[in-house]
């Protein structure tokens, strides 16, 4: 619920209907490099993603090595995670832990 104070009267109402979200449950659209890698480590499948990245295309292979971001949305992230059987709540899930890092 949010507080409105009007200017001019200064009469306060309640918009009931106003959700927040927490600032730290903010969803990012992309991590760096960094956090993106250390991430697939602490999951567990640091080498199970490499090992995907290995069979793919040398588009692919270049990008994983060389990018500087992850963006959650690119279509070789999302064809990585539909690999790995990941659902859209776990592709959150990691971005939201990956950018704790």
């Amino acid at each position: 619920m949010r507080t409105i104070v009007d200017a001019e009267t200064g009469e306060v109402t309640a918009d009931e209907n106003f959700i927040l979200e927490p600032l730290d449950r903010m969803l990012p659209d992309r991590v760096t490099a960094r956090q993106f890698k250390l991430q697939l480590l602490a999951d567990g499948i640091l080498d199970q993603v490499e090992g995907w990245i290995g069979t793919q295309s040398q588009a692919v292979q270049i990008a994983y090595a060389n990018s500087g971001t992850f963006v959650r949305d690119e279509p070789m992230m999302q064809a990585g995670f539909a690999a790995l059987g990941f659902t859209e709540q776990q592709i959150e899930d990691f971005f939201l832990a990956a950018d704790a890092l």
